[in-house]
């Protein structure tokens, strides 16, 4: 894969090069994923989407990683296919619906910035694509975890 495309994947097409909020702007970016996700799971079963999801979070690691070398920097700011994977794990629980979305947007980006435990743990212990990856994949367990109690309420 050229280079000019790995850090165009990397950066969500892009927008993790806006120069304020580049993870926010990215995390945006992984709304065609979750449609993917969701189409699959009513289309197909929820083991496809389980499947797609499992391949988007590989994939998303071997880019990171690529990318952290193309750039020379650890964690580059902006990579934000991880924003993107992690938006993606927040979404698994619950049906996707505008509210769902928002919601799951909400909570996601609160628990990335904050980064409480475990989030920042996997962080600091972590590097390369596994590094860029795993913190926001937790961040994204643990706002699933938020949004589907909050569906449940409701």
């Amino acid at each position: 894969m050229g280079e000019k495309l790995i850090l165009f994947i990397a950066t969500g097409f892009g927008l993790g090069r806006m120069p304020v909020a580049p993870g926010t702007f990215g995390t945006l970016a992984g709304l065609p994923l979750i449609g993917i996700t969701a189409w699959l799971a009513t289309v197909c079963t929820p083991g496809a989407a389980a499947l797609f999801l499992v391949g988007v979070v590989l994939f998303s690691v071997w880019i990171s990683q690529e990318a952290e070398i193309l750039i020379g920097s650890e964690d580059p700011g902006a990579v934000v296919i991880d924003e993107m994977a992690g938006f993606c794990v927040t979404m698994t629980l619950v049906p996707v619906t505008l509210f769902t979305l928002a919601a799951g947007f909400i909570a996601f980006r609160c628990f990335d910035i904050v980064k409480p435990f475990p989030i920042r743990w996997f962080e600091k212990n972590f590097s390369g694509g596994a590094g860029i990856v795993l913190d926001d994949l937790m961040a994204g367990v643990l706002a699933a975890f938020l949004l589907k109690a909050i569906c449940l309420m409701v």
